[in-house]
């Protein structure tokens, strides 16, 4: 069996877990205590402390507002294997979180610690909470290849791009 090598960045910090034994995805947390989001506003980036309401720590956005949400952990993927971070369904229908660049994609070389883009869709002010579940990764394999130069012929009748299947 091959591992993801998984690092803690603090002692509360859990590895992601897949709901059931059949789903395909591992849910994302936020990991908000103690300290800064980078937050993005009009192509400008800022460091905002996170709050505290009603004994919880939290991140609020405002309207159109994107952040890099901490998860607390850095994690090594075996080669070959990427993470695709994609919304969660219930998420996405219950709150204006939208994951920035969904499916986004974590390298098996990246070494810093995993943050989850997020934009604020809607329009009064999006709360994040320490410790949601904000994001989904499901792993897949891809294959590295080789650009060979060479003259690209129609392998089919099709042509014409963008909808020309629904001709």
């Amino acid at each position: 069996m091959t591992h993801i090598v998984f690092q803690p960045l603090h002692p509360d910090v859990a590895p992601p877990v897949r709901a059931t034994a059949h789903s395909a995805g591992y849910d994302l947390s936020a990991y908000l205590t103690g300290r800064t989001v980078r937050v993005f506003c009009d192509g400008v980036a800022s460091d905002r402390p996170v709050e505290t309401r009603d004994g919880q720590t939290v991140l609020v956005l405002r309207a159109g507002e994107r952040a890099l949400v901490p998860l607390g952990f850095r994690a090594r993927l075996p080669e070959g294997i990427e993470a695709q971070v994609r919304p969660r369904s219930g998420t996405s229908l219950k709150t204006d979180i939208v994951i920035a660049n969904a499916p986004g994609t974590i390298d098996a070389d990246y070494p810093e610690e995993w943050c989850v883009p997020v934009r604020h869709g809607g329009t009064r002010e999006l709360v994040i909470t320490h410790g949601e579940r904000i994001a989904q990764m499901v792993l897949a394999r891809h294959e590295v290849l080789a650009f060979t130069p060479g003259e690209v012929k129609p392998t089919t009748e099709r042509a014409g791009g963008f909808g020309s299947t629904g001709r």
